[in-house]
């Protein structure tokens, strides 16, 4: 089991403008193979904002993994990447050429993406697509990888032959 922190960031849906669709969907996602939303936050499209809710949730050893749902496209108010960036210690960027690739395999669109993975202290960060459809094609990569990506973040883990990492 590991604890799991979305983030949705939409400016419309911190303005109470539109229903945040694709958060719920992350956390029944999540929840449903059997790991614990460990928080829940909906922000604007604010680089400051988002970067101190990624910091807060990843200092305070609340989420190991933290999943942002929104903010990644090529608008100029998509700030969400420079705001992981920006807290992250460490980045992970064959996690976020598996997520291209297999949204790749359902539309060109997915190539427009600018999410990226990164690590902070003992938390991964996850950068998401805002449209539920694309959000939840992504946690079909990452479900099959959540229970070892806790394993190696709680650390250390011995590797046996043959094994990643």
């Amino acid at each position: 089991m590991v604890r799991v922190g979305i983030l949705t960031v939409s400016d419309r849906g911190a303005r109470g403008e539109r229903e945040d669709a694709a958060g719920p969907l992350l956390a029944q996602l999540a929840e449903g193979a059997g790991h614990r939303v460990a928080a829940r936050a909906l922000v604007p499209d604010e680089r400051e904002e988002i970067a101190a809710v990624l910091r807060e949730w990843a200092d305070s050893g609340r989420c190991e993994v933290i999943l942002t749902t929104g903010g990644t496209g090529l608008t100029p108010r998509d700030v969400t990447p420079e705001a992981t960036l920006a807290v992250g210690e460490r980045q992970v960027p064959g996690l976020m050429v598996a997520l291209v690739q297999s949204g790749l395999a359902k539309t060109p669109f997915a190539a427009l993406t600018r999410g990226v993975a990164v690590t902070r202290g003992r938390t991964l960060i996850v950068n998401l697509p805002g449209s539920p459809k694309a959000a939840a094609e992504g946690m079909e990569v990452l479900l099959p990888l959540l229970e070892h990506i806790g394993e190696l973040l709680r650390g250390p883990v011995e590797h046996g032959v043959g094994d990643a990492g």
